[in-house]
């Protein structure tokens, strides 16, 4: 378990400067057992109606590429 957080943090720190680029970044909460991995989205990214297109398709299809445990990524 320790193992797949450590590298869902790892693939997190490649998509954090395109977030950061727009003012936003994001917070990891969680990755659970099953692998659902929970995000917090902050900055100029929690209030963004882009938010959910950028959490499936680019945080959630980069994180299942990094880390095939992944199963779903979730917004807090």
């Amino acid at each position: 378990m320790a193992d797949l957080k450590q590298r869902v943090e790892e693939a997190l720190k490649d998509i954090r400067p395109s977030l950061q680029a727009d003012g936003g970044d994001l917070e990891l909460l969680s990755v659970s057992d099953d692998g659902i991995v929970t995000l917090k989205l902050t900055g100029a990214c929690s209030g963004c109606p882009m938010s959910q297109m950028t959490l499936k398709m680019g945080i959630e299809r980069t994180l299942k590429q990094r880390v095939p445990e992944v199963k779903e990524v979730v917004a807090a």
